[in-house]
This record gives C-alpha cells, structure tokens and sequence, in this order.
C-alpha cells in the first residue's frame, strides 16, 4: 500500500505504522492525531467533517481531546476497524481517499516541525515488569553472585513493582538528578546526597486500553486484546538510593522521581508483521500462563549516549525485544489473576530488555558491571554512571524486508541537581 504523500523509505512511519499520538500548534489546542512520514495527521478534524460517524456516531467527539484515553477504552475490534478505514483514506488508490481533497489535504496534514506533541494518554497505572531473564541474571550476579543469580521465584512468576504514574513524563523533558539517602560503601551510617550513580533502563511500555472488570481476571488466551499498543519506556534509576532502600519491600524513591515514554503509541496490528516465536521456557509455568503460541516481536532497541564534550551522540548498546523471557501476554494475565483491575491508560513496562552478549546489556549498571568496567566514548571519556549535562537517548525500530516501523524515540537530558 502506498500513497502519494512522500515517505522516506527509512522513516518508520509509512502507512503500514500509522501510530496515535496528540498534538497541538500554536493555533490548535491540544488533540488526537496520526504519523505518515514527516506528517501529522489531525484526526479530530476528520471526525469532524463526519469521516468517522459511521463508526463512533455524529457527536462522539473521540479525537478532539488532549489524549487518546477515549479511544483507547473502545475495544480490540474498533481499533481494528479504524486501522482499516484510516488507511482507506490515505490511500490514492482508495474510493474514499482523502487525498485528492486539497482543502481537506491542508487542514489536516501539518509539518512535524511545526507541531508540539504531548503526553498521547492519560496514564492510569504503572507497573514496571522484570520480565528479561537476562537482566534478572546479570544484576543477581552483580548483587548476590553467580551461583545465586536468579531467586527462586523467578522462573515461575513474572515479578512487578508497582511505580509512579504521576512522574510519567513525555520525551524531551529534561530530569534533575535526584537526591536521597544513599550509604556508600565502607560507611556505617547513611548520608543524604545527589546521587551519584544515576542509570537510564531501556524497556518497552506495554499500553493497555480496554480493562478489566474488578474480580474478573484476564485470561492468557484473551490478554492481547486488552493491548493498544507499544511506547519506548525509559526507567530512570537512582542505584545507590535504590541499594540502600530496596530490602525489604523493593524499589521507592531511587524510581519514583521520572520515566520518559515515547509521544507515539504504536499499535500491535502495526506490529503483526515481525512477530517471531520466542523460546520455551524452563520450567514450563502453571497453566493459568501457558500460553498456546509463544511470540514475541522482533524489534531492535539501541541506546545512544551525547555527552557535553562529544561532537555527536554515540550508540552504546542494542538489543531487541524477542529477548523477553516473560511475554506481555502474561504479564497482563498475571497482574489481573487475584482479580486486579486494569485501566485504559494503565502502562506494564517490560523491565529492562537485556540479550546474551555483553552488547545487548540495556542500562550502565550491567554494561560496565556496577562501576568495575567502565565504557569509553571516542574522544576518550569515561562513564560507570550518567554525568550532568548527557543526554541519553533510546530508539526503537521493527524492520523486514518490506518495511519499517519506527517507534520515534526517548531523548532527555540530565540536569544537576537542586542546591537546596
């Protein structure tokens, strides 16, 4: 499928994408839009020209808010049906194209550097997920040795916190550098201080948009209908509050003050095409997360690091997101099997996507083995942990042969610390 607005072929966002995310201009509150190329698409100017009244009724007024949350809460079947009649519209070789219309053309496309994007959804709920076996078996190594790796429960349960959604921010928004109790090593008592051994975690944003009910859990089978779509999800941590903090009840402070997600949602029909088998696994869990096909997408994640003294960002690391050895299938159906209810706009992040080579090892904490193997950069700098003034950016891209769909990406910059 292909249409007559010009896409760079390397862009991600081509027809077969078609992401959802919110924007505004300096005329144009806040609203719901799309991506096709270096484009934005206003869909709530769609709507209302009545494009869409055959779906969502005259006075629905699905688009013309400041996020996607009522959309979102409209089930796996209507997102499916406006996939197709949104691509109809963009398509030259469609009947009900859009894109002979000029005046319809001009009040609706925006160049995307004359728009500002905004956070696309109301967030409800985050749970942050441990869910790559790789991660859980480097940091348990760092932490506990190689012998005690993996606790016990690892295997048979995908383990969760629950964080922050009012620190949820978008991409771009610059964090300070956080203070609290840390105690350094060798010290007896805590002190409180900046930390100094602040960490990005490269995770993807499992977004949910149609619930559950209270008491009525998701069944395996069922689970991937409760899924909109996926966002780039930047896991700030402080890990020398979090060391000092976590025993017993596991991670406050050292993650609460910031997560970045990315301005687009891509859906999971946009994903259909790279969807892989992922591996068995050992042991095989109980049968309320059994599931009857094990797949996972193939999507490449890189990180990227731009220091102050660096002419141009440097990529870092990359990996992928088949290397989760818990699938978001049953992260969904085991944070809703006590009868916990998910919210349209709620967010399960994966936890950290690590792989099996050193390279693949997605936050500073694993890729220079907690401060012993530092990485150096091209002009020779040298990081265990992030500075002030790096920005970290992370970005993510599922590619075939065909096509490309791009997830845009995280970018934020650290900030020093208040003086008070």
């Amino acid at each position: 499928m292909v249409t007559t607005i010009k896409v760079d072929e390397d862009s991600g966002f081509s027809i077969q994408n078609l992401p959802f995310g919110v924007f505004s201009t300096k005329d144009l509150t806040p609203r719901v839009c799309t991506r096709l190329g270096d484009k934005v698409i206003d869909l709530s100017y769609l709507e209302s020209m009545g494009y869409f009244n055959k779906m969502f009724g005259d006075s629905s007024h699905i688009f013309d808010r400041g996020s996607l949350n009522k959309f979102m809460e409209k089930g796996y079947d209507t997102w499916k049906r406006f996939r197709f009649k949104l691509q109809n519209l963009l398509d030259p070789s469609s009947s009900s194209s859009i894109l002979s219309n000029s005046e319809i053309v001009s009040r609706t496309f925006f160049e995307m550097g004359r728009v500002t994007l905004h956070l696309p959804f109301e967030v409800g709920e985050f749970t942050d997920f441990y869910a790559s076996k790789y991660h859980a078996t480097n940091v348990g190594t760092i932490i506990r040795g190689a012998e005690n790796a993996l606790q016990e429960n690892w295997v048979h349960v995908p383990i969760a916190y629950h964080g922050r959604a009012s620190s949820v921010v978008l991409s771009g928004r610059n964090i300070k550098r956080p203070k609290g109790q840390i105690r350094p090593q060798g010290v007896d008592l805590p002190l409180f201080s900046p930390s100094k051994f602040l960490d990005y975690e490269f995770e993807m944003g499992v977004v949910i948009g149609s619930g559950n009910n209270l008491g009525e859990p998701i069944k395996i089978g069922e689970a991937y209908k409760h899924i909109f779509g996926y966002v780039i999800l930047n896991d700030w941590s402080a890990r020398d509050i979090q060391g000092w903090e976590y025993k017993p009840l596991g991670p406050f402070t050292a993650k609460n003050f910031a997560t970045s997600i990315s301005p687009w949602v891509v859906t999971t029909f946009a994903l259909e095409p790279f969807s892989v088998p992922c591996d068995l696994q050992d042991p095989q869990p109980l049968p309320y997360l059994q599931e009857q096909e094990r797949r996972l997408y193939n999507i490449d994640l890189e990180v990227y690091l731009k220091t102050e003294m660096l002419s141009k960002e440097e990529k870092i690391s990359h990996s992928n997101f088949r290397y989760l050895y818990w699938t978001p299938n049953q992260m969904i159906t085991h944070h809703t099997i006590t009868g916990c209810n998910l919210r349209t706009g709620d967010i399960c992040g994966t936890g950290t996507i690590s792989g099996p080579n050193p390279i693949n090892r997605s936050c500073l904490l694993e890729l220079t083995w907690r401060g012993k193997d530092p990485i150096t950069l091209s002009n020779g700098e040298e990081r265990k942990s992030l500075q002030d003034g790096d920005t970290v950016i992370l970005r993510a891209n599922a590619k075939n042969k065909a096509t490309k769909i791009g997830f845009g990406e995280v970018r934020t910059k650290i900030l020093p610390p208040d003086e008070n």
